[in-house]
């Protein structure tokens, strides 16, 4: 068994969360956390091995910090990092196993994965775009998950954080032909849904992927958390989890 601690329980994937692990036979919900001032009291009641973190940069920072101090492997799903938020959390990764993941899903995964595939076989002639939808209560826009594939398109198609656009207005000209668009709605109770388009003269290519619940979340954290608990330290994501072969 391992002795899980869950944070944010008082938020929608915390409760799903609860209940993964309950069901789960080689789980222990050993215990959870609301408030950050209360994380490290938990961890040292719990004897935690794993924890699992679904909040908020700012604060899944601080859960690493805690983490490291006391070498508990840690997996965060929290999107809307800085780039100085993800160096510190890095720094906590020298310590212990932290899975940083923007989306634990299984299924979304392998759709980054095939969107790369996708692209170094497309080459250069596919303009390249990414839409994202989420319910109307998330706070970071584009979505952990948007910036995820606009990364790794641009990766393999050899272009940089230049050649991305997150919004367009007004007399903006013709399309860069380098340029990989990152779009956003927001609106209802979507859980999440992300296509990457290619267009390509005379065709078009639609990669989709469409949560139609959290547990997918939830079970993909899980893995995660399986995973990590007693690998070196290091910061690892989801490709690893899965096993995907490094630089493909």
């Amino acid at each position: 068994m391992i002795r899980t601690v869950l944070t944010g329980v008082t938020g929608r994937m915390g409760a799903t969360l609860q209940r993964l692990v309950g069901d789960a036979p080689d789980l222990e919900l050993a215990g959870t956390s609301a408030r950050g001032d209360d994380f490290g009291r938990v961890l040292d009641t719990a004897r935690a091995q794993v924890v699992i973190d679904f909040t908020s940069a700012e604060a899944s920072v601080a859960h690493a910090r805690a983490c490291a101090e006391r070498s508990v492997g840690l997996v965060v799903g929290s999107t809307g990092f800085t780039p100085e938020s993800r160096a510190e959390l890095a720094r906590s990764a020298a310590s212990i196993p932290v899975v940083l993941a923007p989306n634990t899903s299984v299924g979304v995964n392998v759709v980054i994965r095939m969107a790369a595939e996708l692209a170094r076989v497309l080459g250069e002639g596919y303009d390249v775009e990414v839409l994202e939808a989420h319910h109307r209560m998330k706070k970071d826009a584009p979505s952990g998950t948007a910036l995820k594939l606009a990364e790794v398109l641009a990766a393999a198609l050899g272009r940089g954080q230049e050649d991305l656009t997150f919004a367009r207005q007004g007399q903006i000209g013709a399309r860069p032909p380098k340029e990989i668009g990152v779009q956003t709605l927001r609106g209802g109770d979507v859980v999440g849904e992300h296509t990457v388009f290619f267009y390509g003269e005379g065709e078009r290519i639609e990669l989709t992927h469409r949560a139609t619940s959290r547990d997918q979340f939830g079970l993909g954290a899980l893995r995660a958390a399986r995973w990590v608990t007693g690998r070196a330290p290091g910061l690892y994501d989801m490709a690893d989890v899965l096993g995907f072969p490094r630089g493909t």
